[in-house]
């Protein structure tokens, strides 16, 4: 991940208007700015690692931007701001299943955006976790365990140092919102829930029977056995 000041900022959005005024809140805020009006530019560039955080919208002439998202996360963990005129709660969650790091609906204010960009930026400096036999790479955004990579989001990486960092504690959905949302929004339990069901869906192909995380009815979540799931490890009925 590059440093705040020369951090790229790639936006994917079709109004010209709305663009430009982003792309101007952003350099003003010292990102460097590469502004498309179409998809599958923005997904070239992305290949070409040429973006460090992607402002997303999903109603694009050339596609819908949650089949972009999709493909985004086939091939990169680049941090995601969904921008879209869409409201519903449902369009919200499935944007983050897909991956996205965080959703934002139009009519919005440009301060606000930067202000979730830096958030996203300060997820990504959260300390790797100590004693767990679980390493967490910031930089790269990657998990290592059992000599193994596996890329996340900055939204999954947060998460999981928020549970790897406390060993056997318990956090509360609303400790684990303010970890990932540090500019303190009010943000749904259930958002928190598809966050975890995404990064258990994604550990659980990488390393087949290894438990990463324990659900705790009524209580929230903690970090799991990291050993092959018993009986007495299954999840507790939560997501």
């Amino acid at each position: 991940m590059s440093t705040h000041m020369t951090t790229r900022v790639l936006i994917i959005e079709d109004e010209t208007k709305l663009a430009s005024l982003l792309a101007d809140y952003c350099r003003h805020a010292g990102f460097q700015v590469i502004a498309v009006d179409r998809g599958a530019q923005g997904l070239a560039l992305i290949r070409n690692k040429q973006a460090d955080v992607v402002l997303l919208d999903l109603m694009l002439p050339d596609g819908d931007g949650l089949d972009i998202c999709k493909q985004i996360r086939q091939f990169s963990s680049v941090p995601i701001l969904i921008t879209s005129a869409r409201v519903d709660e449902l369009d919200r969650l499935l944007g983050l299943e897909l991956g996205a790091d965080d959703y934002i609906c139009k009519p919005f204010s440009p301060r606000e955006v930067i202000a979730r960009i830096k958030a996203i930026l300060r997820r990504l400096q959260q300390p790797p976790p100590q004693d767990s036999g679980l390493l967490l790479d910031d930089q790269r955004l990657v998990l290592h365990f059992e000599q193994k990579d596996v890329a996340l989001t900055s939204v999954e990486f947060a998460l999981m140092a928020a549970l790897a960092d406390h060993p056997g504690h318990i956090r509360s959905r609303q400790q684990l919102m303010d970890r990932i949302y540090t500019d303190h929004r009010v943000v749904s339990d259930r958002t928190i829930d598809s966050h975890v069901k995404k990064l258990r869906q994604k550990l659980a192909e990488a390393f087949p029977g290894i438990h990463f995380i324990d659900s705790v009815y009524g209580a929230g979540y903690r970090l799991g056995s990291l050993k092959a799931d018993s009986p007495e490890d299954a999840p507790d009925g939560l997501p």
